[in-house]
Parts: structure tokens; sequence; C-alpha cells
């Protein structure tokens, strides 16, 4: 139980539906689509068109969204891949010849094609129930009327302000400048474009004058997008990849997405007793820094576009062996080398939610546009914001992930779902762009290591290795840096809070109990 005293979050009860989201008029509006007869998918698809307008610099109509699904009735779980492809004029060698060693973080370089609209219009049309009309109309509201900046939004936004170009920086700030907290942003042109989505479904999007303004605005800016490669825009879906730690088990997306990072983060962990140490210390975090290094060198080395992938490689990396042989490597008393810089561009900027309704329908979303701002570029008429997912490419030539032509790059966003003795106990996501695995990893051991309540688990402290040195919450004590400082980790701080992680516990005795990231602006609720 969390001490009333000193600030904090309770979890949240209810029995009906629940939703946890990064704004709390995106939990607001998912609640009141629940409440009007919606289902959690219809529900899911509006809170991520009010955070299209409440958090424009993490999300937008020119991103992506992978989903996990459980339908009611049932505790299968289905994966929904909503990433675009690159353009049929892509290429690797024109890249290179340009002079580039990785993809560029911005520009038209890194526009791939949104497939965030194409994956919820999939998603409504097979698992839906109230009209795209109904689910749209908040969004399309507060598109019209705006949004009071939130605090959190406000001070990233502040930030990546300054990646915006041309006709982007006409629609994503104010008289030039980024907004304040509590002043009224409006985006009347996504209004439009939603509009058209709510009346014509996925034609209205990828068809007509929205997609001519998008394919003009693109080839104006030198792209070679074009209109065939918007119509070829397909989500897909699939089945999830498993895996089991300490009875417990992780359901993530597929690759092209990097959810089976975790899934190896965890196995190998299950090889050290976590659970003897103390939840903050030394030891504990150091064993979770190490096993994630491997993981990741992993996952660089083979996490791509499902076709260009051998199967034989992903199932190697889920075996039990491959992660006892990684976990063998790690040494308790000594910190191995920072992991090295990626060719790829990995980022900590995106939106997840997570809605649940009463006949258990369960959905996990994660909708993106990569960086903040994206590519920092947005289309003229309608300010459609275009997403930099280019840069999740390598440019090593025969790597897996190598840029191509119509091949979909390596994803960071991770929807995630855990399942006990067969039946879905809770869907769930950590934001944080290439911290996500660590992040369901460090959640997962918080919950099933420490017994630790949701809320307590998704508010305890966080680090993360990456090639500058090890980003350190202040949540952790004095004495535990300087304890992982003598291991041979360089602690450096955070530039933000690692992550945001929005999860919803289905009870066995029916209860849904929420929790939502104080590093974000959100909150869960139920009814």
């Amino acid at each position: 139980m969390r001490d009333f005293e000193t600030p904090g979050r309770s979890d949240v009860f209810a029995l009906n539906g629940m939703a946890a989201t990064s704004h709390p008029l995106a939990s607001q509006t998912a609640i009141s689509i629940l409440q009007a007869g919606g289902n959690a998918v219809d529900a899911a698809i509006a809170a991520a068109m009010v955070q299209n307008i409440a958090e424009p610099q993490m999300c937008g109509l020119g991103g992506d969204a992978f989903i996990l699904l459980k339908p009611a009735g049932q505790e299968d779980v289905l994966a929904l891949n909503g990433s675009g492809a690159s353009p049929a004029g892509y290429s690797a060698d024109h890249l290179r010849h340009l002079g580039h060693q990785t993809v560029p973080i911005h520009g038209i370089e890194s526009v791939t094609m949104p497939g965030g609209v194409d994956a919820l219009c999939r998603l409504h049309e097979d698992h839906g129930r109230l009209s795209l009309a109904e689910i749209f109309a908040p969004a399309i509201r507060y598109a019209e009327e705006g949004i009071p900046v939130s605090p959190r939004a406000a001070f990233d936004w502040a930030e990546d302000i300054r990646v915006l170009q041309g006709d982007a920086l006409k629609f994503y700030s104010i008289n030039g400048q980024a907004p304040r907290p509590g002043q009224i942003f409006r985006a009347p042109g996504l209004a439009q474009v939603m509009r058209a989505i709510a009346r014509e479904g996925r034609a209205g999007f990828y068809e007509g004058e929205v997609a001519a303004d998008m394919i003009a605005s693109l080839r104006a800016l030198g792209g070679s997008h074009d209109a065939a490669d918007l119509a070829a825009t397909r989500s897909f879906w699939g089945q999830p990849v498993a895996g089991n730690y300490r009875g417990t088990e992780l359901l993530e997306h597929p690759p092209n997405g990097q959810g089976a990072t975790a899934i190896l983060l965890l196995k190998i962990l299950s090889h050290f007793d976590l659970a003897a140490l103390d939840p903050s210390g030394p030891e504990r975090a150091h064993l979770e820094i190490e096993a994630a290094k491997l993981a990741y060198d992993a996952r660089n080395r083979f996490i791509a576009d499902p076709t260009h992938m051998d199967p034989a490689r992903l199932a190697s990396f889920l075996q039990d062996e491959t992660a006892a042989k990684l976990a063998a490597l790690i040494d308790p008393g000594r910190a191995m080398a920072d992991p090295a810089r990626l060719s790829e561009a990995v980022h900590r900027d995106t939106i997840c939610l997570s809605v649940v309704d009463r006949d258990r329908m369960a959905v996990s979303l994660i909708y993106s546009i990569f960086w903040g701002f994206g590519s920092g570029l947005a289309s003229a008429r309608f300010g459609i914001n275009f997403q930099n997912r280019g840069a999740g490419f390598s440019l090593q030539p025969e790597h897996p992930n190598e840029a191509g032509p119509g091949k979909r790059p390596m994803h960071t966003i991770i929807p995630g779902m855990l399942r006990q003795n067969g039946r879905v106990s809770m869907p769930f996501g950590v934001m944080g762009g290439s911290y996500q695995p660590t992040g369901h990893a460090r959640l997962i051991s918080n919950l099933t290591d420490y017994g630790m309540g949701l809320q307590e688990a998704i508010d305890a402290p966080r680090l993360f290795a990456g090639p500058d040195g090890l980003e350190v919450e202040r949540g952790y004590s004095a004495a535990t840096r300087t304890r992982l400082a003598d291991l041979g980790h360089r602690i450096i701080r955070p530039e933000q809070p690692l992550g945001g992680a929005q999860a919803i516990v289905i009870g066995q005795d029916g209860v849904l109990t929420g929790g939502s990231d104080p590093r974000k602006d959100g909150c869960a609720l139920g009814y």
C-alpha cells in the first residue's frame, strides 16, 4: 500500500470498463464511448484520435500503429501491424551515394507511408461496433474547438518545435512558438481529414483530396512518394510472439516490431534470483542493464521487416537456450561496454493506451510518428504530420533491416499483453522508443518478482543503458548510483523521464485495475 502522506497515485478500480491513456481527455473520451454502447475497439480508436490533437508531437494521422487485441469471449490474442512501408523509389544505394552513413532523422529521406489510419480502419471494420462518425466525433470537436495544452505535452513541444520546417511550423505552433501549458491548440485541417475518414473510412484518407494533399506535399519536398505507394499501404493481421517468465506469459507484437526483445530480455533475467534483491538496489539494476545490452544487441542484428527475416532466426532468438547462453555472459561484478551507437535512429516519443470493456474485450494500442513531430514536415493543405520511421532503417549493406523500396523498417513500438493460466490478465504498453523492451521487462518484474501493485510498479524508478551511458532517473538513491558507477557504468541524467506506461489488470473476480504513468499527463478512468 502506498504512503498516503506523500505524493502519489492510487490504483483505479472499476467493474464495467476501463481506459488508461497519457492524456485525461483521451481517457475520458474512451469511457464516454464505452458508456454510449461502444466496445474497447471503438473506445481505443476514439482516444487515439483525440491524442492527435492533445499530443501532436507524439502521434498523428501521418504515423503508424501496432495493436494487440483480445476479442470478447476468448483468450486468444491477435496482432495488427499498421506500419507503413517506404515508397517504391526508396534506395539505400542512393542515400549512400549522397554521403549518408545513416538515414537522416529529419527531412524527406525519413518519411515512410502512413499505416496507422489503415490499421485503425481495419480494426474498426473487423471488430468495432459504433459507426466511425460516432467514434471520431469527440476528436473532431477538439480539433475545431481546441485543447488546452497539458504540462508534459508543453514540455516536449518546447524541445521538439525546433525540428518543424515550412508548413509544419505553421500548423504545429502558436505564432511560431511552442504553446505554454494551458494555451489552446487547434487543428482545423486535421478536423477536415478526420471528417473525411469518418464519412468514407479508409478511402477518406488514402484517396481523394486528402491523399492528393499528402502526395503533392511529399513530392514538393523532394520525395519519390506517389499515389500508388499510398494506395498500396495495408495493415495485416498476425499472431503475437510469446514467452514465459516465472509462470506469466508475455505476448508481444511480432517483427518488424521489437517486441521479441522484451521476451528475450526477461528470459535472460529468469536465470537470476531478482526477488532476493532490493527492487531499487544496484544489484538488480546491474543485472537488468546487462541483460538489456545483450538482448538489444541481438535485436539490432536480426529484427526487420518479416518478409526480409529468416523465420529460423526469430525462432532461435526466442529459444530458452539462447537466453541461457546470453545470461552466462553477465558478470555480476562488472559492467560490459556501453552499447554501440546504432546505424538506425531510436528515440522515445509515442503514445500507448489500454482499454477493456464490460465484455472483457481488451486492446493495447500504440500509435506514433517516431521522433518528436516525426520528420518535422507536414502536408501543405491539411497539416498532416509525416512520420520519420524511415530513420529506423539501416544503411549497412545486406543487413536484414537495410533500407529498400516497399519495405517496413524495424519498429520500436510494442503493445503488450500478459496471460496467466491461459487467461489474458493485462493489456499494457510502456512508451519510450528504444526503452520499451526494458520498460516491459521492468514492469513485469516489478509485478512478478516483487508483488508490487500496478500503479506502484509503474511509478518505480527506471534506468536505461544507451551509447552515451546509463540514464538513471532521480528515484534511485545516491548509494545505488555510486555502486553502479563502481561496477563500471557511466552514469548520466536522462534528458526526460524514461517512458510512460498505461496498463489495466483484468481480475479473476471481475474487478478492473488501472494504472497510468505519472511521467505523463494522463490517467486511468473506469466506470
